[in-house]
């Protein structure tokens, strides 16, 4: 916390739900956000997994439940992926996306349930790098998460509009080290992935100091302001 750009309490009164929060990426976003005042809520797959996550929060002080989902997770040459699984995979990472905006929406716009009418909520999703080149055995999720992409645009334009919510998506590379990266990267290519990330390897916990991290975020929003992403003038 000491060496964080943020104040302890940006984010008192808040309530973040994470989905896939009880481990990995998901798992530190919980504890980022909770360490900076929010309330968390989390969802992922087995019970174990869950209470051991909101046992791990609760013992830094942060106010969090956990909800067990229930998913599968494989990785199948595209000759032995039926329709049907094809179809799952979109339904779970794309519909399953759409589904939790749709359902937090009431929620999240300007004047919503107990939203004050000075402005709306945030959306943040999760996609991947998967779809901008081509990936082994990856077929099924580099379609969902294209899909992820252009949901989160769509609805960024569309809702940022009409309700003032404010929704963007990253998209991070392979993270060392995960369970992702355990189930989905088979020990045979391992090697190979790692020739195409810009450091040769895997990604993984890495320190940033706070004036680093501030001036990056300088950046970004001097080349946002010079160069706006246009966006239809209209809805016809």
């Amino acid at each position: 916390m000491e060496s964080s750009p943020f104040k302890a309490d940006a984010l008192k009164g808040k309530v973040a739900l994470i989905t896939g929060g009880g481990t990995g990426i998901g798992f530190e976003i919980s504890t980022q956000l909770g360490k900076h005042g929010a309330s968390i809520a989390i969802m992922g797959l087995g019970k174990q997994v869950m209470d051991s996550a909101v046992s791990a929060l609760h013992s830094l002080g942060i106010p969090a439940i956990g909800m067990e989902g229930d998913l599968a997770i494989f990785s199948p040459s595209p000759e032995d992926l039926s329709p049907n699984a094809f179809r799952t995979v979109l339904g779970i990472d794309s519909v399953g996306t759409y589904t939790m905006c749709y359902e937090a929406l009431k929620y999240l716009k300007k004047g919503g349930p107990g939203r004050s009418s000075s402005g709306g909520g945030t959306i943040l999703n999760i996609s991947a790098t998967l779809h901008y080149t081509a990936s082994w055995y990856q077929i099924h999720t580099s379609a969902a998460k294209a899909a992820v992409d252009a949901t989160t645009r769509n609805l960024a334009l569309e809702w940022g509009t009409d309700y003032d919510i404010r929704i963007n998506g990253i998209a991070p590379g392979p993270i060392g080290d995960t369970p992702g990266i355990s189930k989905l990267l088979p020990k045979e290519i391992e090697s190979s992935v790692s020739e195409f990330m810009p450091l040769f390897k895997l990604a993984g916990p890495r320190f940033l100091p706070k004036d680093a991290v501030k001036q990056l975020s300088r950046v970004v929003e001097e080349r946002s302001r010079k160069a706006p992403v246009g966006v239809p003038s209209s809805k016809l």
